[in-house]
Protein backbone atom coordinates (compact mmCIF):
# COMPACT_ATOMS: atom_id res chain seq x y z
CA UNK A 1 0.00 0.00 0.00
CA UNK A 2 1.41 3.46 -0.58
CA UNK A 3 1.50 6.04 1.23
CA UNK A 4 -1.27 7.14 3.57
CA UNK A 5 -0.57 10.79 4.43
CA UNK A 6 -2.37 11.56 0.77
CA UNK A 7 -4.87 10.82 -1.51
CA UNK A 8 -4.12 7.49 -3.42
CA UNK A 9 -7.63 6.71 -5.08
CA UNK A 10 -7.81 8.12 -8.51
CA UNK A 11 -11.07 6.24 -8.89
CA UNK A 12 -13.73 4.53 -7.14
CA UNK A 13 -16.18 1.79 -8.02
CA UNK A 14 -20.06 2.12 -7.27
CA UNK A 15 -21.13 -1.37 -6.21
CA UNK A 16 -24.98 -0.35 -7.75
CA UNK A 17 -28.47 -1.13 -6.99
CA UNK A 18 -28.58 -4.90 -5.18
CA UNK A 19 -30.92 -7.07 -7.36
CA UNK A 20 -30.20 -10.34 -9.25
CA UNK A 21 -29.15 -9.64 -13.32
CA UNK A 22 -32.82 -11.22 -14.40
CA UNK A 23 -34.49 -8.43 -12.85
CA UNK A 24 -32.20 -5.78 -14.24
CA UNK A 25 -33.65 -5.48 -17.24
CA UNK A 26 -36.92 -5.20 -15.84
CA UNK A 27 -35.58 -2.77 -13.48
CA UNK A 28 -33.65 -0.64 -16.01
CA UNK A 29 -36.91 0.06 -17.90
CA UNK A 30 -39.00 0.52 -14.56
CA UNK A 31 -36.58 3.71 -13.67
CA UNK A 32 -35.83 4.76 -17.20
CA UNK A 33 -39.75 5.29 -17.73
CA UNK A 34 -40.21 7.21 -14.26
CA UNK A 35 -36.91 9.00 -15.61
CA UNK A 36 -38.64 9.87 -18.52
CA UNK A 37 -41.34 10.82 -17.14
CA UNK A 38 -40.12 12.72 -13.95
CA UNK A 39 -38.57 15.17 -16.56
CA UNK A 40 -41.82 16.18 -18.52
CA UNK A 41 -43.41 16.42 -15.55
CA UNK A 42 -41.32 18.84 -13.95
CA UNK A 43 -40.82 20.82 -17.41
CA UNK A 44 -44.18 21.31 -17.94
CA UNK A 45 -44.65 22.59 -14.68
CA UNK A 46 -42.00 25.22 -14.88
CA UNK A 47 -42.58 26.20 -18.37
CA UNK A 48 -46.15 26.52 -17.79
CA UNK A 49 -45.55 28.84 -14.20
CA UNK A 50 -43.13 30.90 -16.41
CA UNK A 51 -45.38 31.28 -18.96
CA UNK A 52 -49.01 32.00 -17.57
CA UNK A 53 -49.26 35.63 -16.14
CA UNK A 54 -51.87 34.26 -13.85
CA UNK A 55 -49.28 31.78 -11.94
CA UNK A 56 -46.60 34.75 -11.52
CA UNK A 57 -47.55 34.89 -7.44
CA UNK A 58 -45.76 33.61 -4.60
CA UNK A 59 -47.39 30.12 -4.72
CA UNK A 60 -46.75 29.31 -7.80
CA UNK A 61 -43.16 30.76 -8.09
CA UNK A 62 -41.80 28.59 -5.41
CA UNK A 63 -43.19 25.53 -7.13
CA UNK A 64 -41.62 26.42 -10.11
CA UNK A 65 -38.26 26.65 -8.30
CA UNK A 66 -39.06 23.41 -6.50
CA UNK A 67 -39.45 21.52 -10.09
CA UNK A 68 -36.47 23.05 -11.36
CA UNK A 69 -34.60 21.63 -8.18
CA UNK A 70 -36.13 18.33 -9.23
CA UNK A 71 -35.08 18.49 -12.69
CA UNK A 72 -31.13 19.27 -11.65
CA UNK A 73 -31.86 16.48 -8.67
CA UNK A 74 -33.17 13.53 -11.05
CA UNK A 75 -30.06 14.23 -13.30
CA UNK A 76 -27.29 14.11 -10.32
CA UNK A 77 -29.09 10.45 -9.56
CA UNK A 78 -30.93 9.10 -11.72
CA UNK A 79 -27.93 8.61 -14.77
CA UNK A 80 -25.61 6.98 -12.23
CA UNK A 81 -28.59 4.03 -11.33
CA UNK A 82 -29.82 3.46 -14.95
CA UNK A 83 -25.93 3.32 -15.50
CA UNK A 84 -25.30 0.48 -12.88
CA UNK A 85 -28.28 -2.18 -14.58
CA UNK A 86 -26.36 -1.38 -17.77
CA UNK A 87 -22.51 -2.27 -17.24
CA UNK A 88 -20.72 -3.79 -14.20
CA UNK A 89 -17.74 -1.32 -14.46
CA UNK A 90 -19.34 1.24 -12.41
CA UNK A 91 -16.08 3.83 -12.45
CA UNK A 92 -16.47 7.23 -11.51
CA UNK A 93 -13.43 9.31 -11.22
CA UNK A 94 -12.24 10.75 -7.91
CA UNK A 95 -12.78 14.50 -9.06
CA UNK A 96 -16.31 13.22 -11.03
CA UNK A 97 -17.42 11.54 -7.70
CA UNK A 98 -16.79 14.57 -5.22
CA UNK A 99 -18.59 16.87 -7.84
CA UNK A 100 -21.68 14.82 -8.38
CA UNK A 101 -21.51 14.82 -3.98
CA UNK A 102 -21.46 18.55 -3.94
CA UNK A 103 -24.19 18.92 -6.09
CA UNK A 104 -26.18 16.20 -4.58
CA UNK A 105 -25.98 17.86 -0.92
CA UNK A 106 -26.71 20.97 -2.62
CA UNK A 107 -29.87 20.12 -4.26
CA UNK A 108 -31.19 18.07 -1.25
CA UNK A 109 -30.32 21.22 1.46
CA UNK A 110 -31.83 23.63 -0.63
CA UNK A 111 -34.99 21.44 -1.32
CA UNK A 112 -35.29 21.27 2.78
CA UNK A 113 -35.42 25.03 2.44
CA UNK A 114 -37.44 25.44 0.07
CA UNK A 115 -40.04 23.23 1.30
CA UNK A 116 -39.44 24.76 4.95
CA UNK A 117 -40.38 28.33 2.56
CA UNK A 118 -43.49 26.84 0.87
CA UNK A 119 -44.48 26.10 4.48
CA UNK A 120 -44.35 29.73 5.64
CA UNK A 121 -46.20 31.32 2.81
CA UNK A 122 -49.19 29.14 3.33
CA UNK A 123 -49.35 29.79 6.69
CA UNK A 124 -49.42 33.68 5.12
CA UNK A 125 -52.26 32.79 3.12
CA UNK A 126 -54.11 30.61 5.23
CA UNK A 127 -53.80 33.04 8.48
CA UNK A 128 -53.02 36.23 6.99
CA UNK A 129 -54.90 36.12 4.11
CA UNK A 130 -56.22 39.85 3.72
CA UNK A 131 -52.57 41.24 4.29
CA UNK A 132 -50.57 38.29 2.32
CA UNK A 133 -50.41 40.59 -0.60
CA UNK A 134 -47.71 43.19 1.42
CA UNK A 135 -46.58 40.36 3.68
CA UNK A 136 -45.35 38.08 0.83
CA UNK A 137 -44.18 40.87 -2.16
CA UNK A 138 -42.78 39.25 -5.18
CA UNK A 139 -39.36 40.83 -4.13
CA UNK A 140 -39.74 38.99 -0.50
CA UNK A 141 -40.16 36.10 -2.34
CA UNK A 142 -37.37 36.32 -4.83
CA UNK A 143 -35.31 36.76 -1.59
CA UNK A 144 -36.84 33.80 0.12
CA UNK A 145 -35.83 31.94 -3.03
CA UNK A 146 -32.80 32.84 -3.34
CA UNK A 147 -31.74 32.60 0.39
CA UNK A 148 -32.99 28.46 -0.21
CA UNK A 149 -30.72 28.25 -3.06
CA UNK A 150 -27.86 29.85 -1.01
CA UNK A 151 -27.85 28.28 2.24
CA UNK A 152 -28.01 24.51 0.44
CA UNK A 153 -24.77 25.30 -2.11
CA UNK A 154 -22.89 27.02 1.27
CA UNK A 155 -23.74 23.98 3.25
CA UNK A 156 -22.53 21.95 0.41
CA UNK A 157 -19.29 23.62 0.07
CA UNK A 158 -18.31 23.38 4.13
CA UNK A 159 -19.23 19.62 3.83
CA UNK A 160 -17.09 18.92 1.27
CA UNK A 161 -14.31 20.92 2.27
CA UNK A 162 -13.96 18.70 5.34
CA UNK A 163 -14.40 15.34 3.28
CA UNK A 164 -12.39 16.11 0.01
CA UNK A 165 -9.14 16.66 2.57
CA UNK A 166 -9.82 12.83 4.04
CA UNK A 167 -7.42 9.99 2.21
CA UNK A 168 -9.15 7.15 0.69
CA UNK A 169 -6.42 4.30 -0.09
CA UNK A 170 -8.35 1.39 -0.88
CA UNK A 171 -10.33 -0.13 -1.17
CA UNK A 172 -12.57 2.26 -3.35
CA UNK A 173 -16.05 0.08 -3.65
CA UNK A 174 -18.95 2.77 -3.00
CA UNK A 175 -21.82 0.40 -1.71
CA UNK A 176 -24.25 2.63 -2.99
CA UNK A 177 -25.58 3.33 -6.61
CA UNK A 178 -24.00 6.91 -6.49
CA UNK A 179 -21.29 8.81 -4.67
CA UNK A 180 -22.72 10.04 -1.20
CA UNK A 181 -21.54 10.64 1.77
CA UNK A 182 -21.74 8.15 4.48
CA UNK A 183 -19.95 5.15 2.13
CA UNK A 184 -17.36 7.92 1.19
CA UNK A 185 -16.54 8.34 4.80
CA UNK A 186 -16.46 4.35 5.45
CA UNK A 187 -13.65 4.14 2.98
CA UNK A 188 -11.35 7.00 4.08
CA UNK A 189 -8.06 5.63 5.61
CA UNK A 190 -7.33 8.71 7.60
CA UNK A 191 -9.08 10.47 10.88
CA UNK A 192 -12.74 11.01 9.49
CA UNK A 193 -14.31 12.37 13.04
CA UNK A 194 -14.25 16.09 12.45
CA UNK A 195 -15.55 15.25 8.91
CA UNK A 196 -18.24 13.12 10.36
CA UNK A 197 -19.47 15.73 13.45
CA UNK A 198 -19.19 18.72 10.63
CA UNK A 199 -21.38 16.42 8.47
CA UNK A 200 -24.14 15.38 11.18
CA UNK A 201 -24.04 18.97 12.67
CA UNK A 202 -24.55 20.49 9.36
CA UNK A 203 -27.32 17.95 8.41
CA UNK A 204 -29.13 19.10 11.80
CA UNK A 205 -29.19 22.03 11.00
CA UNK A 206 -30.35 22.25 7.29
CA UNK A 207 -33.17 19.55 7.84
CA UNK A 208 -34.03 19.81 11.51
CA UNK A 209 -34.62 23.61 11.52
CA UNK A 210 -36.72 23.88 8.59
CA UNK A 211 -38.96 20.98 10.11
CA UNK A 212 -38.94 22.89 12.47
CA UNK A 213 -40.30 26.15 10.54
CA UNK A 214 -42.55 23.66 8.76
CA UNK A 215 -44.01 22.18 12.05
CA UNK A 216 -44.64 25.77 13.46
CA UNK A 217 -46.19 26.59 9.92
CA UNK A 218 -48.80 24.25 9.96
CA UNK A 219 -49.21 24.29 13.90
CA UNK A 220 -50.44 27.36 12.98
CA UNK A 221 -52.17 26.62 10.09
CA UNK A 222 -54.78 23.77 11.92
CA UNK A 223 -55.22 26.10 14.44
CA UNK A 224 -56.48 28.93 11.96
CA UNK A 225 -58.62 26.35 9.91
CA UNK A 226 -60.51 24.83 13.23
CA UNK A 227 -61.84 28.23 13.97
CA UNK A 228 -63.31 28.66 10.90
CA UNK A 229 -67.13 28.33 11.38
CA UNK A 230 -68.13 26.28 7.97
CA UNK A 231 -67.19 22.67 7.15
CA UNK A 232 -66.63 23.97 3.53
CA UNK A 233 -64.25 26.79 4.38
CA UNK A 234 -62.21 24.40 6.35
CA UNK A 235 -62.26 22.36 4.10
CA UNK A 236 -61.42 24.62 1.55
CA UNK A 237 -58.50 26.00 3.24
CA UNK A 238 -56.82 22.69 4.17
CA UNK A 239 -56.55 21.63 0.36
CA UNK A 240 -54.79 24.01 -0.74
CA UNK A 241 -51.82 23.12 1.80
CA UNK A 242 -52.75 19.29 1.51
CA UNK A 243 -50.06 18.66 -1.04
CA UNK A 244 -47.49 20.37 0.06
CA UNK A 245 -47.94 18.42 3.93
CA UNK A 246 -48.11 15.21 1.74
CA UNK A 247 -44.43 15.82 0.10
CA UNK A 248 -43.06 17.42 3.57
CA UNK A 249 -44.02 14.14 5.38
CA UNK A 250 -42.30 11.63 2.43
CA UNK A 251 -38.98 13.56 1.97
CA UNK A 252 -38.37 14.75 5.42
CA UNK A 253 -39.21 11.02 6.96
CA UNK A 254 -36.24 9.39 4.37
CA UNK A 255 -34.02 12.13 4.30
CA UNK A 256 -33.84 12.08 8.58
CA UNK A 257 -33.65 7.99 8.31
CA UNK A 258 -30.70 8.70 6.23
CA UNK A 259 -28.74 11.51 7.00
CA UNK A 260 -29.52 12.99 10.63
CA UNK A 261 -28.40 9.40 12.34
CA UNK A 262 -24.57 8.78 13.39
CA UNK A 263 -21.92 7.94 10.82
CA UNK A 264 -20.72 5.83 12.34
CA UNK A 265 -23.33 3.31 11.04
CA UNK A 266 -22.89 2.02 7.83
CA UNK A 267 -24.66 1.79 4.84
CA UNK A 268 -26.62 -1.20 3.91
CA UNK A 269 -28.68 -2.14 0.85
CA UNK A 270 -31.96 -0.68 2.57
CA UNK A 271 -30.17 2.65 2.74
CA UNK A 272 -29.55 2.50 -0.83
CA UNK A 273 -33.55 1.26 -0.95
CA UNK A 274 -34.53 4.43 0.79
CA UNK A 275 -32.43 6.77 -1.23
CA UNK A 276 -34.59 5.45 -4.17
CA UNK A 277 -37.65 7.05 -2.47
CA UNK A 278 -36.13 10.38 -2.06
CA UNK A 279 -33.69 10.83 -5.13
CA UNK A 280 -36.26 8.71 -7.92
CA UNK A 281 -40.00 8.28 -6.16
CA UNK A 282 -40.14 11.80 -4.61
CA UNK A 283 -39.74 13.83 -7.15
CA UNK A 284 -41.71 11.62 -9.71
CA UNK A 285 -44.77 12.00 -7.16
CA UNK A 286 -44.66 15.77 -6.55
CA UNK A 287 -45.62 17.10 -9.57
CA UNK A 288 -49.17 14.30 -9.40
CA UNK A 289 -48.88 15.28 -5.71
CA UNK A 290 -49.18 19.13 -6.21
CA UNK A 291 -51.06 20.21 -9.48
CA UNK A 292 -53.61 17.07 -9.83
CA UNK A 293 -56.13 18.50 -7.07
CA UNK A 294 -55.29 22.41 -8.61
CA UNK A 295 -57.40 23.29 -10.41
CA UNK A 296 -55.52 26.38 -11.90
CA UNK A 297 -52.48 24.20 -12.29
CA UNK A 298 -54.75 21.76 -14.73
CA UNK A 299 -56.45 24.47 -16.60
CA UNK A 300 -52.95 25.69 -16.93
CA UNK A 301 -51.39 22.85 -18.34
CA UNK A 302 -54.00 22.29 -21.08
CA UNK A 303 -53.25 26.05 -22.03
CA UNK A 304 -49.66 25.20 -22.27
CA UNK A 305 -50.17 22.04 -24.00
CA UNK A 306 -52.77 23.76 -26.61
CA UNK A 307 -50.10 26.19 -27.25
CA UNK A 308 -50.08 29.55 -27.10
CA UNK A 309 -50.90 30.72 -30.57
CA UNK A 310 -54.82 29.77 -29.45
CA UNK A 311 -54.07 32.24 -27.11
CA UNK A 312 -52.86 35.21 -27.89
CA UNK A 313 -54.52 37.61 -25.89
CA UNK A 314 -54.33 36.49 -22.03
CA UNK A 315 -54.74 38.95 -19.48
CA UNK A 316 -53.50 38.30 -16.03
CA UNK A 317 -56.31 37.67 -13.76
Amino acid sequence: MRNLSGRNVEEFVLVGFPTSPPFQPLLFVFFFVIYLLTLMENILIVSTVWLTSSLHRPMYFFLGHLSFLELWYINVTIPRLLGAFLTQDGRVSYVGCMTQLYFFIALACTECVLLAVMAYDRYLAICEPLRYPSLMPASLATRLAAASWGSGFFSSMMKLLFISRLSYCGPNFINHFFCDISPLLNLTCSDKEQAELVDFLLALVMILLPLLAVVSSYAAIIVAILKIPTAQGRHKAFSTCTSHLAVVVIYYSSTLFTYARPRAMYTFNYNKIVSVLYTVIVPFLNPGIYCLRNKEMKDAFRKTMLGRCHHPRDVPD
